[in-house]
């Protein structure tokens, strides 16, 4: 079953366009990397995906509902009830953790339950202390984002955007803010939920990671998909860009 289909997304700022005529589609329990240089559209992609972005032309549907289209130049959404439906079916775990610097770490994964999805606070905390453990944080529920490493702060965003049981997990760049030996901690626990089966779109420039972790591997380019394909196909492709791409990080 298609969770998301992205078909023929176009975006442009200040004239420039920045996705040119994008399609895309995550199958339930599929893992997919996007790959590129900076400035091919990734993030871009990815925060038009979770309706960030407002989108210049195509549609982007999750199980087959219109989430967002354009109509004579215009983008359209379905009404307030069917659109918080369509919001609940995703998670984004963004680069910079974006947690609450004023809520401790349990609240910070409890609050969006509580007060959006309007669920059981006994329950809802109960679980988040679960999660918690799941990222070896239990014993930091009490704790501020303040107090923690980069490290344990983007576990608790990932924990937090578990929280709300969505179908379908984003992750735009979710190491970049890390030192590098924090990222191996980050990259164990997506890692972990791979074996939970949770479909996951994960823009990384972490290419082993990318390579070991995906069912499919998108390489994006100067705003279009330019090599799509099992992580053997794509590594291994007699693509110019692609391994003038991959040469570049080898220097690095």
């Amino acid at each position: 079953m298609k969770l998301l289909e992205m078909n023929h997304i176009k975006k442009e700022f200040d004239g420039l366009g920045v996705l040119k005529d994008i399609s895309l589609a995550v199958e339930e329990g599929e893992i997919v990397s996007i790959i590129g240089p900076s400035g091919s559209g990734k993030s871009t992609m990815l925060r038009c995906a979770t309706m960030l972005e407002e989108i210049d032309g195509g549609e982007i549907l999750y199980m087959g509902k219109k989430a967002a289209w354009v109509e004579n130049g215009k983008v359209m959404h379905p009404d307030k009830k069917e659109m918080k439906e369509i919001r609940s079916c995703f998670g984004l775990v963004f680069q910079n953790f974006n947690l609450f610097p004023h809520y401790s770490v349990l609240k910070n994964i409890a609050d969006a339950p509580i007060h959006v999805q309007k669920r059981d606070k006994g329950e809802v905390y109960k679980e988040a202390m679960e999660l918690l453990k799941k990222m070896g944080l239990e014993d930091k529920a009490d704790a501020y984002p303040y107090q923690l490493s980069g490290g344990q702060c983007q576990r608790v965003a990932i924990a937090r955007a578990l929280a709300l049981n969505p179908k379908i997990l984003f992750f735009d760049e979710p190491t970049s803010a890390l030192d590098p030996e924090l990222t191996g901690e980050v990259l164990k626990v997506i890692k972990s939920l791979a074996d939970l089966d949770i479909t996951m779109v994960i823009v990384t420039h972490e290419m082993e990671f990318a390579k070991n972790i995906s069912d499919r591997v998108i390489f994006m380019d100067k705003g279009v998909v330019a090599l799509e394909g099992t992580p053997e196909e794509v590594f291994g492709a007699d693509h110019t860009r692609m391994k003038e791409f991959l040469g570049k990080f080898h220097q690095n």
